[in-house]
């Protein structure tokens, strides 16, 4: 009996040997074992699954003093809001500052320049601008001295230590300034004496009358209500007033004629006259 092996034939393909095939078996269960690792630390929410009864243990991520996590919703949510964020600002920044320029690899993309196109509004040169910006700058200098000049008591901010001076209003020779209570009490001095002169305004001219803004506000005029007494119009005021000058003129006229013993008082050292008896 005879027969031809079956692997050592010559057409067979070439295999390993022992030692070889031991390595490469050790090496693809290490390499099958770090993708296992590497899948339950990139998911830990796929879980540990067991077939041996005996084991148990504590999950990490669910133990009492684990941090809060965040699922898988509220992280993808994140990953989007930061990624709208960040693409805003992008454009924020792009539209800030268009002197950056735009940077792209795909050399088929091409596109007209906003600000050289031929419609585009003139522009100043540097030279013009720079000089503009200057003066700009000895205008906000020379407005910054008036105000220092018309508003004193602001005072001056400095944030170097070696300078000092003399404070103008605090010489020996400043004359005397009133204290800020000092100031507060003389302006509610005279709010209240203002006010106590509008009230007796109001009561020694009530035919002024009363002005308003607020048309909400009413009220009953004392003058014309119905218990009011009766007065007189202006004309027959005014007639009466000159009836009775003219009958007081009469009495002092009467009583010149009958008693001229009484003679005459003048105030007016310029008058004279010659007397008739």
């Amino acid at each position: 009996l005879f027969g031809r092996n079956y692997f050592n034939r010559y057409s067979a393909p070439e295999t390993d040997e022992d030692e070889f095939a031991d390595e490469r078996a050790e090496i693809l269960a290490e390499a099958a074992a770090l993708k296992k690792s590497a899948v339950a630390y990139m998911h830990p929410e796929v879980g540990v699954c067991s077939e041996d009864a005996t084991l148990f243990g504590r999950n990490y991520f669910e133990r009492a003093s684990a941090p809060d996590v965040e699922s898988m919703e509220e992280a993808e949510e994140k990953a989007k809001i930061l990624a709208e964020a960040a693409a805003l600002k992008k454009s924020a920044a792009a539209y800030m500052h268009p002197e950056v320029g735009v940077k792209t690899t795909d050399p088929t993309l091409f596109g007209r320049n906003y600000f050289n196109r031929y419609s585009a509004p003139e522009t100043d040169e540097d030279e013009f601008a720079d000089e503009r910006a200057e003066i700009l700058a000895e205008a906000a200098a020379l407005k910054k001295s008036a105000v220092a000049y018309m508003h004193p008591e602001v005072g001056v901010c400095s944030e170097d230590a070696t300078l000092f001076g003399r404070n103008y209003f605090e010489r020996a020779s400043a004359p005397d300034v009133e204290s800020m209570e000092e100031a507060e009490e003389r302006a509610k001095i005279l709010a209240e004496a203002a006010t106590l002169k509008k009230l007796a305004v109001d009561y020694m001219h009530p035919e002024v009358g009363v002005r308003k803004v607020d048309g909400e506000m009413f009220g009953r005029n004392y003058f014309n209500r119905y218990s009011a007494p009766e007065t007189e119009e202006d004309d027959f005021a005014d007639e009466r007033a000159e009836a009775l000058a003219e009958a007081a003129a009469l009495k002092k006229l009467a009583v010149n004629y009958l008693h001229p013993e009484k003679s005459v008082s003048v105030e007016d050292a310029t008058l004279f006259g010659r007397n008739y008896f």
